[in-house]
């Protein structure tokens, strides 16, 4: 090869490889930004006030017109009691959860002897909206009741009692009523006292159900359990074979869980699942953009009855591939030792997931907290 080929192969060699090497330079400085990892953003502090010591237990609905509606327990005069005066108060976000209205709207007033607490919201396979809360008059008497909106919260109808075949003290969580994909609504509850008998910390767990968009309610067999185990707060979702799996609060350091086979008719023996815990809710939803279940709970294992600081924290999230067998990608949301995060509502938008939850502190805040998918899936 001639001495003037080989200086036109050198640097014709020598250009290409300058390009290549360019080329990955800005294809890594390219997936570099879109791989940029967005930390947990608390986009709402509902903080107490005077005459409003506890805000808690609410839940999200996105609206026609892309607004998102979360409605919450506002607590009102000198006390954070579960049996203190509510109602039912909301705000809006007109831009996936960023920012949100600095006001209060009356929602529902209170209605019942003591208070409504402990909201979810469902948008119903027909286009409805349904609105469900307890409505508690006594120690004895606290029953779930459902309203329906057919003009997107503007307006509600008058309020269905869900459970009419018995009376007593139940408890539905915020955020727990579902629709399965056959359209049968589903709603897990845990009874503690009735009018003859004394208040359980234990309860008796049920599902009631509704075939026909929550005019009349059915109900479950009950969910069995060790007489030993104190269990309560049950809360369910639909799996993707068309079971139901059921977590249960317990004291044991470990959530609890049931199956149903027939759409929540009848269910397993409830017995210790994977998830450590202590004697406090998970939440559990769906993740629409990737299918995978998304879970908030507490992660530390404690046994025992104890509640509050040193027991609900963190407060962590996970996801699985695999219909909760396994989790993965387990982080902290929350981890100050001397606070307590509890009463999870989940809403997935296409970009990331609003997390609603208490914050107990000296009294009851409420966050709002965006979490985003990439740093969730890191």
């Amino acid at each position: 090869m001639g001495l003037i080929n080989v200086l036109k192969y050198y640097f014709l060699n020598r250009k290409i490889v300058f390009v290549i090497i360019l080329g990955l330079f800005f294809a890594m400085c390219t997936n570099k930004k879109a791989a940029i990892i967005t930390e947990p953003e608390t986009v709402l502090k509902l903080l107490t006030s005077e005459n409003n010591p506890r805000n808690s237990e609410g839940d999200f609905i996105k609206l026609k017109n892309g607004k998102i509606l979360f409605v919450y327990s506002h607590y009102t005069g000198d006390s954070q009691s579960d049996h203190a005066p509510a109602f039912l108060a909301g705000r809006y976000s007109s831009d996936g959860g960023n920012t949100w209205t600095v006001k209060d709207e009356v929602i529902i007033p209170n209605e019942g002897n003591m208070n409504i607490m402990s909201v979810s919201l469902l948008r119903l396979q027909n286009n409805d909206i349904a609105l469900f809360y307890l409505r508690k008059n006594s120690i004895s008497d606290c029953t779930p009741v459902m309203r329906i909106s057919k003009d997107e919260a503007e307006s509600w109808s008058e309020p269905v009692q869900c459970i009419t075949d018995k009376k007593g003290y139940f408890v539905v969580n915020n955020d727990r009523v579902i629709q399965l994909k056959n359209g049968r609504i589903v709603m897990p509850v845990s009874l503690h006292k009735t009018e003859d008998s004394e208040y359980s910390n234990s309860g008796r767990l049920w599902c009631y159900y509704s075939d026909n968009n929550g005019l009349t309610w059915q109900v479950s067999e009950e969910i069995l359990k060790a007489d030993t185990v104190i269990t309560q707060e049950p809360g369910i979702i639909e799996l993707m074979n068309g079971d139901i799996m059921m977590l249960i609060r317990a004291n044991g350091g470990i959530q609890y869980q049931s199956f149903s086979k027939d759409k929540g008719e009848t269910w397993s023996f409830a017995e210790p699942g994977t998830i450590n815990s202590p004697l406090s809710p998970a939440s559990v939803a769906r993740i629409p953009k990737t299918n995978d279940l998304v879970l908030v709970w507490n992660n530390n294992g404690e046994k025992g009855p104890g509640y509050f600081k040193g027991k609900r924290n963190p407060l962590t999230i996970a996801i699985s591939k695999d219909e909760g067998k396994t989790w993965q990608n387990i982080k902290n949301i929350e981890d100050n030792p001397d606070v307590a995060f509890c009463y999870t509502a989940i809403h997935c938008t296409d970009d990331h997931i609003l997390l609603g939850y208490g914050v107990w502190i000296k009294y009851v805040d409420q966050y709002i907290t965006k979490i985003d998918y990439n740093w969730l899936y890191q």
